[in-house]
């Protein structure tokens, strides 16, 4: 095919193709293959050929694309040793066209015959003025279907000239069933080829006030959304977690006075409740009328619905959830420490763990944080 034309051959493999060459290629074989459609239904204004005649009868046109030098090159319908058509252009060409939804189209090495007479043949060779070699597809549909078909058609012959594309294919099914194993063109693998407008969806003018409405409230880039957080007291891990589950928004929008990392940890382990709720409750606990074991539990009684900082602290209130009050803390945690005083000074420090259950235990509700902080100034006062 490139001989024909002198164009430079193909590499043995894909993976040597120059881009500039197929560039030029593609741009000499586009002249030589112009998109010249001709509309020949007088040539079958009186054809036997019941596709063609009945086509006319219900309005459509014939139209027929000249293809030079292309005559013995679409082929005609061959089997392999297992009964498959063998592979050839007239084929690929067809399934391109059928692709505008038409039935199918003729091409010149098939012809004559589906009704076509040698006389029309002539006829239309010589309506189209075409040489020796030229070729031709004819399609029966209406006007503007027949020319999307040979349009695609056209696009499809002039890959001839290239490499076999990559694409989906689709087998042929007739009856239910695949035909033979042969297959035609679906669709280009995804890539930039496959960008197109959104069909369902009618254009828009957009003039230069929506522009620039547009312009000025776009969204935040992934680098403006980790900066808006970096301003924040969060953790690297946290910061991450609130972006990949664009929970950034949320956590802004809510923060307020609100300690970063105290508020990131509840919103990510219940990023299913209310984020005016989980604020509430946080807030709650910052003034010290939630202690700090009793969050999950206020978060899960409220689940589902947003609530205010006043309702918030009247179930604290009705369920005593407040924490310890810490004058009195100290006292319990100065006896307990005073009870086992001889463990304390066997131990030392590392008397903690110990005696940290058994303060929980008789100062129920209070804040874990505040005990273990009371608890170790008392052990180091002993110790001293």
């Amino acid at each position: 095919m490139r001989t024909s034309l002198n164009l430079p051959p193909l590499p043995p493999h894909r993976d040597h193709d120059d881009d500039d060459v197929e560039q030029r290629v593609a741009k000499a074989v586009a002249n030589h293959l112009p998109l010249d459609l001709h509309d020949v239904s007088g040539v079958f204004s009186n054809t036997e050929s019941g596709m063609i005649s009945g086509g006319l009868a219900n309005g459509a046109v014939v139209l027929a694309l000249p293809l030079k030098g292309l005559l013995g090159r679409f082929g005609t319908k061959t089997l392999d040793e297992d009964g498959a058509q063998l592979p050839r252009l007239g084929r690929e060409l067809a399934g391109a066209a059928k692709l505008a939804g038409v039935k199918g189209i003729f091409h010149a090495d098939e012809l004559p015959a589906y009704g076509v007479t040698s006389e029309e043949l002539e006829a239309l060779r010589e309506r189209l003025a075409l040489e020796k070699n030229d070729g031709f597809v004819l399609c029966c549909a209406p006007e503007w279907q027949a020319q999307l078909a040979l349009e695609a058609a056209l696009i499809r012959a002039r890959m001839a000239w290239h490499r076999i594309p990559q694409e989906v294919r689709n087998v042929v099914v007739k009856k239910g069933a695949p035909e033979d194993g042969t297959t035609s063109p679906m669709r280009p693998l995804p890539g930039r080829s496959r960008m197109y407008p959104e069909t369902d969806v009618p254009p828009q003018p957009l003039l230069g006030e929506r522009w620039a409405e547009i312009s000025e409230h776009l969204p935040m880039s992934d680098q403006q959304r980790a900066e808006r957080l970096a301003e924040y007291d969060t953790s690297i891990d946290q910061s991450e977690q609130l972006l990949a589950r664009e929970l950034d928004d949320v956590f802004c929008e809510h923060a307020g006075d609100l300690p970063g990392k105290a508020w990131a940890a509840l919103l990510l382990n219940h990023d299913a409740s209310s984020p005016r709720t989980l604020a509430n409750v946080l807030s709650l606990r910052e003034d010290g009328a939630l202690a700090r074991d009793h969050v999950d539990t206020v978060v899960q009684a409220h689940v589902g619905r947003a609530v205010s900082k006043e309702e918030l602290s009247a179930y604290c209130i009705e369920h005593d959830l407040a924490p310890a009050d810490i004058g009195g803390l100290e006292e319990v945690i100065n006896a307990i420490v005073a009870e086992r005083l001889s463990f304390v000074q066997e131990r030392g420090m590392g008397a903690m763990g110990p005696l940290m259950g058994v303060v929980m235990q008789a100062a129920g509700g209070a804040d874990g944080k505040e005990v273990s902080a009371l608890l170790r100034a008392a052990i180091q006062s002993v110790l001293e």
